[in-house]
């Protein structure tokens, strides 16, 4: 069996992957290009709730499989902050808002009329990788928020300006998140340096990396075809 890789080497690995990442996919340009249409709009808000959703039952599932509560008691603020504190409260409530400040009503976001076929695909085995893989691969998975903050940035400054008509207080979940977000990817990429102790261990987590990319760009895709543009 191979000997692990160095920290820098396994992180380098990781970091990688960014290529990967939907950043870059057809979608997102046009989003930031000022280019969607509303109804456009509306299909991906309606479909990325769905992921939003599905969020705290992935990390449920990591704290299932962990059997370390030192993990588990930080892993769980996760949940909070996804499902709020109370009704009425979180990054899921935030979620909702923007999508009524698109326009949709929140009955028909949450009885997910709206959902694609592909979306509630990818999105369901994302949430099966994480019942039925190690924890560690599973939180490895998570990892894009190494690559999420610009992303998040960009996309805050570039919806403002492009679709003045959308309410400020529609973008709530993205001003909330990107005080988070990079506090929580040195944390998740810390926690799976630090056990993947095998080369086995490291490379399983590079894969579950890669594949909750291809989980992320699957969304879009699909939101991509139902919309004609692919």
């Amino acid at each position: 069996m191979s000997e692990p890789l160095p920290e820098e080497e396994f992180t380098a690995r990781l970091r990688a992957l960014s290529s990967r990442y939907w950043d870059t996919h057809p979608f997102h340009v046009r989003m930031h290009a000022g280019t969607l249409s509303k109804d456009e709009l509306q299909l991906w808000a309606a479909n990325r709730w769905y992921y939003q959703r599905c969020i705290p039952r992935k990390d449920a599932a990591i704290l299932a499989n962990c059997p370390d509560p030192d993990v588990r008691r930080q892993w769980g603020e996760r949940i909070v902050w996804h499902d709020g504190a109370r009704a009425g409260e979180g990054g899921a409530e935030n979620w909702l808002r923007m999508a009524e400040a698109l326009g949709l009503t929140r009955e028909e976001v949450l009885d997910e009329r709206h959902v694609l076929p592909g979306t509630r695909f990818a999105v369901d085995a994302y949430v099966n990788f994480a019942r039925s893989k190690p924890w560690v691969e599973a939180v490895a998975s998570g990892l894009t928020e190494m690559f999420s903050r610009g992303l998040m940035t960009r996309r805050l400054a570039d919806m403002r300006a492009r679709y003045p008509w959308i309410a400020e207080e529609g973008f709530a979940y993205f001003t909330t998140r990107l005080k988070v977000i990079e506090g929580e990817g040195r944390s998740t990429l810390d926690l799976v340096v630090r056990n993947c102790a095998t080369r086995e261990q490291q490379e399983a987590a590079v894969a579950a990396l890669a594949f909750k990319c291809d989980v992320l760009r699957a969304i879009l895709d699909a939101v991509d075809y139902h919309s004609g543009r692919s």
